[in-house]
């Protein structure tokens, strides 16, 4: 495997799957000694508008209505 004059080198697939890194996935670089090692960046940025209204909603549905119940509201 080389590394390209961008500083660029392709993951292979196994080893991408067995890791988890899908496309857009973030991640550092840990240098230790000689070898480097490659792992899934810790989130930076502010959540999405979508991750904070999910964050908003978590733990505020009443209990005690059914599946069907809640289904016929979105069918509404």
């Amino acid at each position: 495997m080389r590394i390209t004059t961008k500083g660029q080198v392709t993951i292979p697939l196994e080893i991408r799957r067995k890791a988890g890194f899908l496309p857009n996935t973030e991640v550092d670089f840990i240098l230790e000694g000689e070898t480097v090692r490659v792992v899934k960046a810790r989130r930076r940025s502010a959540p999405s508008r979508g991750e904070r209204l999910v964050e908003g909603l978590s733990g505020k549905a009443t209990k005690g209505w059914t599946t069907e119940q809640l289904l016929a509201l979105t069918r509404t």
